[in-house]
């Protein structure tokens, strides 16, 4: 369907009828501490605030060292702590992850990075069965302040493994807390709120908005993880998504404005903890949800979501909740993504059919 297509079926259909880590404090003045600036310069700004606050922090992984990581993310970090701080390793996640476990059991704050999220694969095991369990199984005599950094997703041009989208292991695994900011604001208190965390976070970036810039404003008072954000209030659909999605789901809220829809975008922010609260109460009073992730749609994280309003707002749905997801296929060369990912198009078509007339 094309966007004109798409356009003109929103018009038709229309007119038819755990306790969160405290907030990094700022001791600069709010006029020094604005800038403008990408989610890669955030990320890299945090890493630096935080490992300069707290000599506990160490950073490393494959290539995070003298290149900087292939994302630049910790540039200039290995010459301003040292190679002690934020250093190289072998090509091993296993052995990355095993080492952050370790180094967080005697009382350091590891900062580890994946470089591609299905890099991560190989270190499954040391994940599921001893950074989520743990805390849990010394019954807290044993912080896991392990920060995990995955860069993810699609829409770059990647090939297969360096495309996936595996939140919802991590979200599904008990234990684990999963991050996942949409923009510069966000990817830098939300780091430092994930450094500052006794609990393991598998912190997911975007990788197609790694270059997207925004204000960051250093001195502002992040919202709490597990609060989820409301990007754009509205009164008749509630569009639902988190990391990479947001952007493409508030132009679809913008193109969907002009032919009389009044969407409400929330970004989830955190999957777990998950704000089932603010979710729950906007579909109470929107009747209609659309749920966006780029992650195949069977066993995605979305279908939780799902779930939950079902349960809790089943009384107050006008229709059954719409999802946009990635296809349920192996992901596909880089000329084939554009069909395989959820885009405006596809949302604009979900929000088509919540106002479909009844079969």
């Amino acid at each position: 369907m094309s966007q004109q297509a798409a356009d003109t079926q929103v018009r038709g259909a229309k007119t038819a009828s755990d306790t969160a880590p405290q907030a990094p404090e700022s001791t600069q003045s709010r006029s020094d501490a604005v800038q403008r600036t990408s989610m890669v310069g955030a990320l890299n700004l945090a890493l630096g605030h935080e490992m300069q606050h707290n000599d506990r922090v160490v950073m490393f992984g494959v290539d995070v060292g003298t290149l900087g990581g292939v994302f630049r993310v910790t540039d200039g970090l290995t010459e301003r702590f040292g190679e002690e701080r934020c250093f190289d390793t072998p090509i091993s996640e296993a052995g990355i992850m095993g080492a952050a476990i370790g180094m967080a059991m005697y009382g350091f704050r590891p900062v580890i990075e994946m470089q591609f999220d299905a890099f991560g694969y190989p270190a499954f095991e040391q994940m599921v069965s001893n950074l989520a369990k743990m805390r849990n199984r010394t019954r807290g005599d044993l912080s896991m302040s392990v920060v995990v950094r995955m860069p993810y997703g699609g829409g770059v041009g990647a090939v297969e493994h360096h495309s996936d989208s595996s939140e919802g292991y991590a979200a599904h695994t008990p234990g684990l807390h999963v991050y996942t900011p949409s923009n510069p604001s966000d990817a830098y208190h939300m780091l430092r709120q994930a450094i500052r965390s006794d609990d393991p976070v598998i912190f997911y970036e975007p990788k197609r908005l790694y270059w997207e810039e925004g204000d960051l404003d250093t001195s502002a008072n992040p919202l709490p993880i597990g609060q989820a954000r409301i990007c754009r209030p509205g009164e008749d659909v509630t569009l639902i998504s988190y990391g990479p999605t947001v952007p493409m789901a508030l132009a679809a809220a913008e193109t969907a404005a002009e032919y009389g829809y009044s969407v409400e975008v929330i970004d989830l922010r955190t999957l777990t903890p998950f704000d089932e609260h603010t979710v729950c109460e906007s579909v109470m009073r929107t009747g209609r949800a659309v749920m966006v992730h780029e992650a195949p749609q069977t066993g995605g994280f979305g279908a939780e979501v799902v779930a939950r309003i079902t349960s809790r707002c089943f009384d107050y749905l006008e229709r059954p909740v719409e999802r946009v997801t990635g296809l349920d296929v192996p992901y596909p060369p880089p000329g084939l993504e554009h069909l395989y990912l959820p885009n405006e198009e596809k949302i604009l078509g979900a929000i088509a059919t919540l106002y479909a007339e009844n079969d």
